[in-house]
């Protein structure tokens, strides 16, 4: 227990009260130590997830119908409509690292997740505003017979303004919210520990139920026309969450920022580089640095193999010995083992992180190309039409019932066959990412078998090619239900994976790595449809994805993805066969306890 714990017990118990302290370094908003009782859990966890869906609910309120807006509103064609929603798509996650440098290394958590969520309404708001008062021209366009008339350069520019607004704020906040979640969670304590691993299948969960109200609800209104009325459903849900996110702050835990790490990673590199000629030590003769540094803004990590180069910079030379004599210790030329650690951490990821990016291609498709072909399916029942963005609902669906049975069936499974008594010890986060893999090239497989028969029963001489195919919409739901189940084995364990093996002053830069695979995975799908319509749009050909997809061959698009999944997943096997578990020093008697389970 902390000194600052101590004597806050001290003075709690002149009260005739006991009081403990968490162990893992929370604080209170004041700084003071987290209280175990009055502080965190689930209490501050459901809040969190209810302003996670509400969030979400107010971002796929935009972002599910993006494809649609850009075509019917502002007049893009199918090509141009999914590389634009590709590249908002990725800008929202890459602004996650935005989000996440200030929130390690200035802001913290709570202040970065605030900030970001006003951004995030202003946007919401300033959309809404832009499309009832100067987008949606004639009155009543938009919807799948009336087309909007020209817009000006200024409208076009304040769409895209509010538009990109909207991507910094989602952005921004989206990973901190994340970590600041599991924060709430000591996982010094075994009890709380538990309920850690379990918040970010719940997060996620939580995620997925916010969009299936925009994606059922408010989708409707939107396909038929009434954008301005979604937007502003969209803004109100999003600022809903800001003020549920601020009532919960007496309750939450914080940890403090711990400086910019780019420049604890420049000195590692400066001064292993300086070293370049010395011999390495054996593990004892590293610097560990003194005891009252923290360097890393956390727990001390332990030595290990590989990156050998990088260890020279805790090699404490004769310069060095004379320096630390002096009292004078030179940051560039002598860093703590742990510091160097901290690098290695992140090289480490950064393989395991590449290997998810072909995955985010085949994601994407969902919010683009899905759509498309949806809508030139039959999308009615009797006198009722099914908006092609809606069938998403079946992705959510498929989220909720694997995390259901991964959580009560698979685990439980596993921990049986592993004859482990860890309550964690079913399959690996690496493992599920790999599984999450797998399904993917299902799920592309499935898309490009119903494109097939979407194009054996179409018309060709349609004009805008909506409904021109007689198959019914619903074959479309074995494709968003693979979908659906590779999110829950890719995204949550990725989300578990990246938060538990990033150091501990880096929380939330491992939640943007996952958003930045997102992020890439979309502009590299924006790639892959330039360059397929650059090479099959020759001799007068129309290409793979054509305004009129029933002249084109979505399908070879949807087999290609499958394919280059497969190779992705032969790389990842052996990136996740090549990893090393990060090691913490009060860490080494559990992963021996873990390593007695037997197979």
């Amino acid at each position: 227990m902390s000194m600052a714990c101590l004597e806050l017990s001290k003075e709690v118990k002149l009260k005739g009260e006991d009081v403990e302290c968490t162990k893992d370094g929370s604080v209170d908003l004041k700084g003071n130590p987290a209280i175990r009782e009055t502080s965190g859990k689930w209490v501050a966890g459901i809040v969190i997830l209810l302003n996670q869906a509400l969030a979400t609910l107010a971002f796929f309120g935009v972002g599910v119908n993006m494809v649609l807006f850009l075509t019917r509103v502002m007049k893009e064609n199918n090509a141009d409509a999914a590389n634009s929603v590709s590249k908002w798509t990725g800008t929202v996650y890459i602004c996650s690292l935005v989000g996440a440098f200030l929130s390690d290394s200035y802001w913290g958590r709570f202040k970065t997740c605030a900030i970001f969520q006003v951004i995030y309404v202003t946007g919401l708001s300033l959309l809404a505003l832009a499309s009832q008062l100067y987008l949606l021209k004639p009155k009543g366009c938009g919807n799948r017979t009336t087309l909007c008339g020209e817009h000006s350069t200024m409208e076009v520019g304040l769409f895209y303004v509010s538009v990109y607004m909207i991507a910094l704020g989602y952005g921004g906040y989206q990973p901190n919210i994340a970590t600041f979640g599991a924060d709430q969670f000591d996982e010094q304590n075994p009890g709380e520990c538990s309920s850690k691993v379990a918040f970010f299948s719940y997060f996620y969960l939580f995620m997925n139920l916010g969009s299936l109200f925009s994606n059922t609800i408010l989708d409707y209104f939107e396909d038929e026309g009434m954008w301005a009325l979604g937007f502003w459903g969209s803004a109100a849900s999003a600022f809903a969450a800001l003020i549920l996110f601020l009532g919960g702050t007496a309750r939450y835990r914080h940890f403090k920022s711990s400086g910019n790490p780019l420049s604890r990673f420049g000195q590692v590199l400066v001064a292993a580089t300086k070293k370049g000629k010395v011999e390495e030590p054996e593990y004892e003769d590293f610097y560990q640095g003194e005891d009252d540094e923290d360097t890393t803004g956390g727990r001390k990590m332990l030595h290990t193999h590989g990156f050998k180069f990088l260890d020279r910079a805790a090699v404490v030379t004769s310069k060095e010995l004379e320096s630390q004599k002096q009292g004078d210790h030179n940051p560039w030329r002598l860093c703590p083992i742990s510091q160097v650690e901290e690098v290695k951490c992140i090289l480490r990821l950064l393989p395991i992180w590449l290997c998810t990016i072909i995955y985010s291609v085949v994601f994407t498709q969902m919010a683009s190309l899905f759509v498309e072909q949806g809508d030139a399916m039959k999308t009615t029942i009797a006198n009722f039409r099914i908006p092609a963005a809606s069938m998403s609902t079946f992705d959510i669906l498929s989220v909720a019932g694997v995390i259901f049975l991964n959580r009560r069936v698979l685990n439980p499974l596993v921990k049986r066959f592993k004859k482990c008594k860890d309550d964690d010890a079913g399959l690996t986060e690496l493992q599920r990412m790999g599984i999450g893999l797998v399904i993917a090239v299902m799920a592309m497989l499935s898309s490009g078998i119903v494109e097939c028969y979407r194009l054996k029963y179409a018309s060709n001489d349609c004009k805008h090619c909506e409904g021109s195919s007689s198959l019914n919409i619903f074959w479309q739901v074995p494709q968003y239900a693979f979908i659906g189940a590779s999110e829950v084995f890719m995204y949550v364990a990725q989300l578990e994976f990246f938060n538990a093996q990033a150091p501990d002053g880096l929380k939330s830069f491992g939640s943007a790595l996952c958003m930045t695979s997102i992020s890439l995975g979309n502009y590299v799908s924006s790639f892959l449809v330039s360059i397929v319509m650059k090479i099959s749009a020759t001799d007068n050909m129309p290409g793979w994805i054509p305004g009129n997809l029933n002249k084109g061959h979505l399908d070879r698009f949807y087999f290609l993805l499958a394919g280059l999944t497969l190779l992705d997943l032969v790389a990842y096997i052996a990136c996740a066969k090549w990893y090393k578990n990060i090691k913490h020093s009060e860490k080494i008697q559990e992963h021996e306890e873990e390593d007695k389970c037997e197979v």
